[in-house]
């Protein structure tokens, strides 16, 4: 079986990867035609966080990969067996195949036409408006369709907008083509065990496209959940709508909460307690990343924007940097209180500062005369303090995000702490 897997998300954010495509040149014509290809799985873009734990999970399964990316820094971690970026699980995986010969790293973009199945996984972004951007993502079926063949069967891994499935084929040219959508969803840090445990949902525009990629998903997935075209394109939107939408409703409770003079943490373990109906209420906390937001947005573009809860989450979670800023100024003078945030990741226990909304309360709280620490325990920037000097430091804490880390730390006296996610503790 073999596999060609394209791009990553953070390619379609990064200037290179409009550079990638146009150093994209035709095939020659021994390339087009070979029958063996020399890998099972090459995958384009292959050193994300969407096509690297892929590759890793397809290696490990047995078949031949080839990560072609451009990414010269990442390529070398990976040649070395150590990860550019937080998976858990994936190191051992990715020295394992390496050793077995089952992994490559390329920068040569003649090995696209060296497979059978082709893997995009590039996501479609959103512009400064808020709609959606897919441009780009056909654009970039334009430059690859010269190394694409008619007997190889192209998925189409990521988020996309709806009906964006079926353009790719008219861009091919409607007859021959095999096209699967099979929506990407796991957490990100935590793909290689989710893609051993969850259903994998596949559409396709042609009986042999379903047929291929219930096939290749089948050596990881436990379960194949076969849809219609339309209804694998809302899963996923519809998923990560509803996702968003919870954390809203626990960040609305908790501004309610903070104003009526009550800590929502004891409230909402009060609720959950051995009462299943509220078991799934979320912590309170910032809900970002480059996900979330983007794809809820997605959702409301293709309803005519008429998706009022979507918009109405949009605000409440945007919105908390704000709520907490204002909070603080009725109780400090911003411009003479030294402030520190810790966490600048936009989950927990990962590295991946993409969207992450501590940036903006740090800008925020800046913009009122704030001076304001950094500290993360994943991320790496210079600019950041070790958590213990930014206790130090800090007049004020926020827990932006809930790192392991922090589970249990003690936080002086002095110094307030604004933790919506309940981990910290204060020393008496």
């Amino acid at each position: 079986m073999n596999l060609v897997t394209i791009g990553s998300m953070e390619m379609l954010r990064n200037k290179n990867f409009h550079k990638l495509f146009k150093s994209i040149k035709s095939p020659t014509r021994e390339m087009s035609s070979r029958v063996n290809p020399e890998f099972d799985i090459v995958i384009v873009g292959g050193l994300g966080h969407v096509g690297l734990p892929l590759g890793l999970a397809f290696a490990d399964s047995g078949l031949r990969v080839c990560l072609y990316d451009i990414d010269t820094k990442k390529a070398v971690s990976v040649k070395k067996g150590l990860m550019p970026f937080i998976e858990y699980g994936s190191e051992p995986i990715l020295k394992k195949v390496i050793k077995d010969n089952k992994l490559k790293v390329s920068s040569d973009a003649s090995s696209i036409s060296k497979a059978r199945y082709v893997i995009i996984a590039i996501g479609t972004p959103v512009d400064e408006y808020l709609n959606p951007k897919t441009r780009a993502f056909l654009e970039s079926f334009s430059a690859l369709k010269k190394y694409l063949r008619k007997n190889q069967t192209i998925i189409i891994r990521s988020t996309v907008y709806p009906h964006t499935c079926q353009q790719v084929h008219n861009l091919l040219g409607k007859e021959g083509w095999h096209i699967a959508y099979c929506p990407e969803r796991i957490v990100q840090g935590y793909a290689i065990r989710e893609l051993k445990e969850l259903p994998q949902i596949v559409a396709g525009l042609s009986d042999k496209a379903v047929k291929d990629a219930t096939n290749l998903f089948s050596r990881l997935s436990p379960k194949i959940i076969k849809t219609s075209m339309g209804e694998a394109e809302l899963v996923k939107f519809f998923s990560n709508g509803w996702r968003y939408i919870q954390f809203a409703v626990t960040n609305q409770f908790y501004m309610i909460a903070t104003n009526f003079g009550v800590d929502y943490d004891k409230v909402r373990k009060a609720m959950i307690d051995g009462y299943g109906r509220a078991a799934t209420l979320p912590t309170a906390g910032f809900a970002a990343g480059p996900c979330l937001l983007k794809d809820t947005m997605q959702l409301a573009a293709f309803n005519g924007n008429n998706f009022l809860l979507g918009h109405a989450s949009m605000m409440i979670n945007e919105g908390l940097p704000n709520f907490i800023v204002e909070n603080l100024r009725k109780k400090y003078d911003l411009s003479k209180t030294k402030m520190g945030i810790l966490g600048m990741a936009f989950k927990a226990d990962i590295d991946d500062i993409r969207d992450s909304l501590s940036f903006k309360l740090g800008k925020i709280l800046r913009f009122h005369g704030a001076k304001v620490y950094y500290s993360d325990e994943y991320a790496k920037n210079p600019d950041f303090v070790s958590k213990e000097e930014l206790l130090e430091q800090c007049d004020v804490v926020v827990v932006g995000v809930p790192h392991s880390a922090y589970k249990g730390l003690f936080i002086p006296k002095h110094i307030e702490v604004v933790d919506l996610w309940g981990v910290t503790k204060k020393k008496d």
